[in-house]
């Protein structure tokens, strides 16, 4: 039945409904003419969504040639540059084929399709035809029709045009009924559809190289001179974030801010790594991103200032960054201190209940039945006890479910803040009458320095997240057996507090290039990296290692590379004149002040017997078998002359190049994609399955230049402990000051002559690693002052 059939039969039914009803009720009338308009709308809505729809398509993608974009420039005669719908398309193609003269003929479109009849018009149009349009309402008809020396109809309707309306010599002895026969014409269709298809790969590999990200960058307004750094982020607007990841694979934070879903990842210093990735992704076209850590707001609000870069190489918006971003370090800061309070818990309950009380609170009877959880299973298992019916558990195994028997001489897990609040580093804690005198000495450490971050830093996955939590080793048992996470029950909470962190944050830089921000341990007792779950195989990475370099690439090498199985390609070596120069005699420089006098004239002297420090770090690096690029951050302060020294003592010895920047690090960047093609034979420094004491001697003397260690009494005692309980295999992470190569933040150069003394050994089994104490200073051996909150 014709559109028009069923459409005068609608408007009769209702106005049959309208009739008997007129009388008896108005409200009816009123609810019957309402439900119609509702369907018009339903209709007209559903036609929009369509044009909706069809119109998202990327114009490049548009094989069909259906969206707004393609339309619109096939009116305009763009045909190089769009899309036509397979069947006017297909037309042409017959009519070129067959010999049809189109240009100076009088051409006649018959229809209303959209993909039909005006593409077909614009065409014959474009191909010097003179074209009528018409349609079924159209007066005269026949007489149009008629007139055409070609001929195309597209109305839907079989034989609305009759033989004796053709032009006479045109119809030869042809049938003409309905739109197409599709057996035959379908093949037409498709190959039309398949040459589109062709023809948009050749478009887009003409427009872009192939495996490059397609990032439209911001042009940076350079300002003379340089403005604060708050003023430069704020007078740039973000891109909305996303840079080309599916909707479903982002988070949104706001505008300028993503969590990334794993499932994206599956597919594949701070302002001198910002200004390189600049550089390699805006200016060069190469597929580079950087990782870095998330600031803590410590440093933040303290001398150091955040992390965000500086000048015209940083992450914006700076607040967002340097504040609370998406709020993954209070997340570490509550699961921590979760811990802690777990541990307390712990420890009163046993000093204060029975075993059958303890044991009633951690198997209550629901329904007059007390039923082991899946974490009681665990940890049955783990004690060796193959039972699953509580009643059955003897007072023995009642006492080794029920109690930890924690040493609290070896309970190892500090409390975090994450602020600087040195009145925190040392307090008692219980002093509350419920507590019944239980008190404690404890310490805050800051959030960062948190073996959860740790773990959250190098966790590969879900699981290996969820594995790493519960093996967190908290204390020790009067036995001398760990005790862990896992044991206190709160590895399950863990998860949930933690449940979106393992997402890395997606921001941006002032150019516009793409930027993650994961995990941000401490560069001190922890190893001061950011997150490995961003690279795969294929991954181009720039990070950065924090702390100097004898910490940083040290700690990148033996404990990231170790666990992510990545090997680096190029190691950038950040240096600048005024460094160079305090490593020489330069006079002290306090944090907050004006640089002494010596800092900003030139002194040839001071810097070159100061590059002894960047030559050992080079040395060091190249130590791993990776190509070393220095970079020298050039300031206002410092001469030509100075800067072209260090490039040419850097040079002579072994780095793969030496580059000044300051003003733009494009000469950098080359100089990393140089390097990163050049042979590398990346190799550890140590074997894992060496003693504790061997790792850490290694360390010692190969990267720092020591001549031996001094373990006292109590770190041997740990070394011991820790290899009994099965620890010993783990890698090493030295919580040494960054100032010197030595222990002694004075001790500038190169030191030599030197023992290292390790006062004390913890350790962060979750995270996979232990970390050695060495003592500040030769004299500073006292207990009381060896805390390792000192070190921060």
């Amino acid at each position: 039945m014709a559109p028009e059939e069923i459409s005068a039969q609608i408007r009769a039914r209702l106005k049959n409904q309208v009739t008997q009803l007129k009388d008896k009720d108005d409200s009816n009338l009123y609810i019957i003419l309402y439900c119609t308009r509702v369907r018009s709308a339903a209709i007209s809505r559903f036609r929009q969504y369509t044009e909706g729809v069809i119109n998202a398509i990327a114009p490049e993608k548009d094989v069909d040639g259906l969206t707004s974009i393609s339309a619109g420039k096939l009116a305009r005669g763009d045909l190089n540059d769009c899309f036509i719908p397979c069947m006017p398309k297909g037309c042409l193609e017959l009519m070129k084929e067959t010999g049809v003269q189109i240009a100076r003929r009088h051409a006649v479109v018959v229809g209303c399709s959209k993909i039909v009849r005006a593409p077909m018009r614009d065409l014959l149009l474009w191909n010097n035809a003179t074209v009528t349009t018409c349609h079924s309402k159209t007066a005269n008809l026949d007489e149009e029709v008629n007139k055409g020396d070609i001929l195309v109809v597209a109305t839907g309707r079989p034989e609305m045009v009759k033989g004796e309306w053709i032009k006479p010599g045109n119809s030869h002895q042809l049938k003409v009924v309905g739109d197409v026969a599709y057996d035959e014409a379908r093949l037409m269709t498709v190959a039309m559809l398949m040459q589109s298809t062709v023809e948009s790969a050749k478009r887009f590999l003409e427009k872009f190289k192939p495996g490059k990200w397609m990032i439209q960058y911001n042009n940076l307004n350079l300002k003379t001179p340089v403005r604060s750094d708050i003023d430069i982020s704020r007078s740039c607007k973000p891109k909305p974030i996303g840079i080309g990841l599916l909707s479903e694979e982002v988070e949104l934070y706001g505008e300028t801010k993503a969590k990334v879903l794993l499932s994206a990842l599956e597919q594949g210093k701070s302002t001198t790594t910002i200004g390189l990735v600049q550089a390699l992704l805006a200016h060069l076209s190469q597929n580079f991103f950087m990782c870095v850590r998330q600031p803590s707001q410590g440093p933040t609000f303290g001398i150091k200032g955040g992390a965000a870069g500086g000048g015209y190489s940083q992450v914006i918006p700076m607040e967002e960054f340097n504040l609370h971003l998406t709020g993954d370090i209070h997340a570490i800061t509550v699961s921590n201190n979760l811990v802690a309070a777990a541990i307390d818990a712990q420890l009163f309950h046993e000093l204060t209940q029975t075993d059958k009380a303890i044991f009633t609170h951690l198997v209550p009877s629901v329904n007059g039945v007390r039923k082991f959880s899946d974490i009681h299973i665990q940890r049955l298992n783990r004690l060796g006890i193959d039972k699953t019916d509580s009643t059955t558990l003897t007072d023995e195994e009642i006492n080794r479910f029920a109690r930890l028997d924690i040493d609290p001489e070896t309970i190892a897990w500090q409390r975090v803040l994450n602020t600087n609040d040195r009145f925190l580093r040392k307090i008692t804690i219980g002093q509350a009458p419920t507590k019944k005198s239980h008190t404690q000495t404890v310490h805050f450490d800051i959030s960062v320095a948190s073996e959860i971050m740790a773990v959250l830093a190098l966790t590969t996955s879900l699981e290996d997240r969820r594995e790493r939590l519960g093996k967190m080793v908290v204390a020790s048992s009067k036995k001398g057996e760990p005790v862990s996470a896992e044991d206190l029950g709160v590895s399950g909470a863990l998860i949930v507090l933690m449940k979106d962190t393992i997402k890395p944050n997606l921001r941006q830089r002032l150019e516009g290039t793409p930027v993650f921000v994961h995990a941000g341990p401490f560069a001190n007792i922890t190893h001061g990296n950011s997150s490995i779950i961003l690279v795969g195989p294929e991954g181009f990475v720039v990070t950065e290692a924090g702390f100097g370099a004898d910490i940083g690439i040290e700690k990148f090498f033996n404990i990231k590379s170790q666990y992510s199985g990545l090997h680096p390609h190029v190691v950038v070596l950040v240096a600048t004149v005024s460094a160079l120069k305090m490593h020489r005699g330069g006079p002290m420089v306090t944090a907050g002040m004006p640089l002494p006098k010596a800092y900003i004239e030139e002194n040839l002297e001071l810097v070159e017997k100061g590059f002894s420090n960047l030559k050992k770090q080079t040395e060091n690096a190249r130590m791993f078998g990776i190509p070393v690029v220095v970079a020298v951050n050039a300031f206002k302060t410092d001469t030509e002359t100075e800067l072209d020294l260090i490039g040419c003592l850097s040079r002579e010895q072994r780095a793969f190049d030496a580059v000044k920047w300051g003003k733009g690090t494009l000469a950098l960047a080359q100089a990393v994609q140089r390097a990163g093609q050049a042979p590398s034979s990346f190799q550890l420094l140590y074997d894992l399955k060496l003693p504790v004491e061997d790792k850490i001697r290694i360390i010692a003397q190969k990267i720092y230049g020591a001549d031996n260690i001094e373990s006292l009494l109590k770190a041997q005692h740990k070394a011991e402990v820790y290899t009994k309980q099965g620890f010993g295999n783990l890698p090493i992470c030295m919580a040494k000051t960054h100032l010197s190569l030595s222990h002694n933040p004075e001790r500038k150069g190169v030191p030599t002559g030197f023992f290292l003394p390790i006062r004390d050994i913890h350790a962060s089994i979750g995270a996979g690693f232990l970390y050695p104490l060495p003592c500040f200073y030769d004299t500073d051996l006292d207990p009381e002052t060896e805390q390792v909150n000192g070190l921060f």
